[in-house]
């Protein structure tokens, strides 16, 4: 390899890992940590569980009377059901003491019954996983620095991985080049090991933090979501989603029939898509031209593969059906980011794995300061 290539990556590496240490040791640690919240969060609240009964859930209307019971005076912001075994759930997004607050009442969807509602986020009290993910996402800083800054050091943890691959590449492929390269020698002196600590684990680890950071990058930087899905399109742009709308000139024809139009059209998407494992909606419609959305979900426990439907909430026409099969690449894979940056698209294996490469990204540069150090000392 050329010695001033050579020269230049080894002190691209040092300097912008040096640089961007702190920020990727935390975005790393957070988003390993926060890797098993639905997990942790299902043990510690066992009201987000029923037992499974063979009979309908209950309409939506039924979840949004009782929940309404438990929040009086706030508009329902969203509403849940799960799998068979898993509870419905009403959110309500509102203002208090002009902060941002949400709470969540927990019902059986097979009776409509109260089980729980969620004054941890209603009363403000201090919620880990919250404060983890603002970690994760913005350093628990303004939003609108935060976020620029977890993008940047991203941005140069992309480049230290490559730069690393550079310098770990073996002088030769002989068995001595490849025992030091692919082998943590446990016994080595600590020097050595830290050494091996570094670069063997950051080698194995390379390809999928690459996709976790490319991932990530998405939500700090509107012009990389737009140049992924340039790309994966094949030159299109990307457009803003525009949601169908209902025909106000005949608002009040649903008012005429007994069963409430959200009722209807929730039982009308469950004969089209009959066997969801999870299904989301918007309760309130604000405006005489808001469409009724109903989100069905494929898979239990992950959020990309799910098909939308819009109706007229006049007339229960169903106006649009977005299906993620028969979306573009670039719309699927809008849909994945989420759930491949979490590991959840592989499901528990994936989680594991995107545990395992956070907790060796937020090594990395812990160990490559002691690389840096160490060598320092001795030259000093």
């Amino acid at each position: 390899m050329n010695k001033t290539f050579k020269a230049v990556v080894n002190w691209l590496h040092l300097w912008l890992g040096l640089a961007s240490g702190i920020v990727v040791f935390i975005v790393s640690i957070t988003g390993c940590i926060y890797v098993f919240q639905a997990e942790i969060m299902n043990s510690l609240e066992p009201w987000r569980f029923v037992e499974a009964q063979n009979q309908q859930y209950v309409p939506p209307s039924v979840l949004v009377d009782t929940a309404s019971v438990h929040m009086p005076g706030k508009t329902p912001s969203g509403l849940t059901y799960e799998d068979e075994t898993g509870a419905a759930a009403v959110g309500f997004y509102y203002t208090r003491e002009d902060q941002l607050d949400f709470a969540v009442v927990f019902m059986n969807p097979y009776t409509g019954e109260f089980l729980h509602k969620n004054e941890s986020i209603l009363d403000g009290d201090f919620d880990f996983f919250e404060f983890i993910i603002e970690g994760h996402r913005y350093l628990w800083l303004p939003q609108s620095i935060g976020k620029m800054v977890v993008g940047i050091g991203t941005l140069i943890f992309i480049v230290l991985l490559i730069t690393g691959l550079v310098l770990w590449w073996p002088k030769k492929w002989n068995a001595s080049g490849r025992q030091k390269s692919f082998k943590i020698r446990w016994s080595a002196k600590w020097k050595r090991f830290n050494y091996d600590l570094h670069n063997v684990p950051g080698f194995y680890a390379l390809i999928l933090s690459l996709i976790l950071a490319v991932t990530g990058l998405v939500w700090s930087f509107e012009w990389f979501n737009n140049g992924l899905y340039y790309l994966a399109s094949g030159g299109d742009s990307k457009q803003e989603h525009v949601h169908p709308h209902s025909n106000p000139d005949n608002a009040g024809l649903a008012e005429t029939d007994s069963i409430p139009a959200i009722d209807q059209a929730f039982y009308k998407t469950l004969e089209l898509y009959p066997d969801p494992k999870r299904i989301y909606m918007s309760p309130t419609l604000q405006e005489a031209d808001d469409a009724i959305e109903i989100v069905m979900y494929k898979y239990k426990g992950k959020f990309y593969h799910h098909d939308e439907y819009y109706y007229d909430q006049h007339t229960l026409e169903l106006l649009d059906v977005e299906r993620f099969s028969e979306a573009g690449l670039a719309d699927q894979m809008d849909h994945l980011y989420y759930d491949i940056h979490t590991g959840i698209v592989w499901g528990l294996p994936g989680k594991i794995l995107a545990f395992i490469v956070s907790l060796v990204c937020a090594s990395l540069p812990v160990t490559g300061f002691f690389v840096w150090y160490n060598k320092r000392k001795r030259k000093g």
